[in-house]
């Protein structure tokens, strides 16, 4: 009950003298391309998750939390700026990092003591940027040295802050330090040696593709429990990969429990499966009942795995289909540190919901998307509406009914159409490297 009473008297940014003197510390991990339906949660019958699942079932599992974007590091600076792809300086894979100017949770966090770090993958500026981690209110950084470099689950190297780390085994011809054990040990020394507060992400590249393996990419130690199953090797050591991961969750979910200070954990992915490195996402089902995968706008795209998880403080064993996106953690975090959220970003805390309490959702959720063309989608209550090409009609889908969007129902009301179109003339502002343009001849 106390740390019930502890979330309870948090909202709208203020704090009480005693909640103030023990902010909670704040993790957020995040798996690279897992599907809605990869976890048993969410209704997985073949993969192994059983921490995850476990999870669930001591936290709130949401069904429609949404990604920032359909691909890596714009969903990642959604979540960072609390903006969303329609105002981000972030709104592609393209090779561009955030500026001085564009601040993150991290920065925002420092101004209630809280100590940063990230280890894994950070796609929002390598070394000698203005979006290199360092620079961007992150204390201590362990991981990759860009986004590309982050393809290897075997690197030779890797960086601690600016210093470069050998991984000596790799160096072989049989390589063995495989780099998520590597990240969860430093997840586990991190929650031990810091005293807190902190928010610390621990950002797995599990079960993204080593693009540059081809067929090859699904890297894992091995496959191990699904060895003598008859599936194509490629999805064996898909399989593999995700119990792996939900076994390194398991272990930094113990080391919280073991440190006994109040510490709120959300588990989530980037964006929807993909189809890379010998892997079909319709083998495992790994969108579920949604259409679509990594970069696509429809809902197999951008709707992700998403669970918060604070015994005694987040209800247990709750489900919420409050619909929200990762331009909301930034304000949700500052809430809980007891900071009012920036001004002027997109986001909104949903506290209230974490809590078990109502909450007004936002009238729209925005997506842009820039690879093969300028593709835009809109959440507007149960509807659902996607432009393929500017000037091109609007989709509309009613996910109430048609969770799928098997069927387009444009056509029978443009009462809505007429709404989300007056939205999409203010929804966006122009940026120089994401120009809206039609897609390739």
């Amino acid at each position: 009950m106390r740390r019930r009473s502890f979330l309870a008297g948090l909202g709208a940014g203020v704090l009480s003298a005693r909640a103030q003197s023990r902010r909670p510390n704040i993790i957020v991990i995040m798996a690279d391309d897992l599907g809605y339906g990869d976890l048993g949660c969410y209704g997985q019958q073949r993969i192994r998750t059983p921490e995850l699942d476990q999870m669930a079932k001591e936290g709130l599992r949401f069904t429609s939390a949404y990604a920032g974007s359909t691909v890596c590091a714009p969903s990642r600076c959604c979540w960072l700026t609390g903006f969303h792809t329609g105002h981000a300086q972030m709104r592609g894979n393209s090779a561009t990092w955030l500026r001085p100017q564009d601040l993150t949770i991290q920065e925002h966090l420092r101004l209630a003591g809280y100590r940063n770090g990230v280890i894994g993958k950070w796609s929002m500026g390598p070394l000698g940027t203005t979006g290199f981690p360092l620079e961007k209110g992150v204390d201590e950084f362990f991981g990759y040295f860009s986004q590309r470099h982050a393809h290897t689950y075997y690197p030779q190297l890797l960086l601690h802050n600016r210093r470069h780390v050998e991984l000596p085994r790799n160096w072989s011809q049989t390589p063995d330090q495989y780099a998520p054990d590597v990240f969860t040990e430093q997840a586990v020394k991190f929650i031990r040696e810091t005293r807190g507060p902190y928010y610390l992400e621990v950002n797995f590249t599990t079960p993204h593709a080593n693009n540059e393996k081809g067929n090859a990419g699904m890297e894992v130690p091995d496959d191990a429990p699904y060895t003598r199953q008859p599936w194509p090797q490629n999805e064996r050591n898909f399989a593999a990969m995700i119990t792996r991961m939900d076994k390194d969750v398991g272990t930094i979910l113990e080391t919280v429990r073991r440190t006994g200070r109040d510490t709120f954990v959300l588990f989530t992915s980037d964006n929807g499966p993909h189809r890379e490195g010998g892997h079909e996402p319709d083998f495992f089902d790994s969108n579920g009942i949604y259409r679509g995968i990594k970069r696509d706008l429809y809902e197999g795209g951008i709707r992700v795995p998403a669970i918060a998880w604070m015994p005694g403080a987040v209800p247990a064993g709750t489900t919420s289909d409050f619909p929200w996106a990762f331009w909301d953690l930034m304000p949700t975090f500052s809430d809980l540190a007891g900071l009012p959220a920036p001004k002027g970003i997109d986001g909104r805390s949903i506290l209230p919901t974490l809590t078990g309490k109502p909450q007004e959702a936002h009238e729209f959720l925005y997506w842009e998307f820039h690879e093969r063309g300028t593709r835009q989608a809109v959440r507007h209550g149960e509807w659902k509406a996607v432009r393929l090409a500017p000037g091109a009609p609007l989709e509309l889908y009613n996910l109430r009914i048609d969770p799928g969007e098997n069927a387009n129902v444009a056509a029978r009301h443009p009462d809505v159409i007429k709404r989300i179109e007056a939205y999409l003339q203010t929804a966006r502002t122009d940026h120089p490297d994401y120009p809206v343009r039609p897609p390739p001849a």
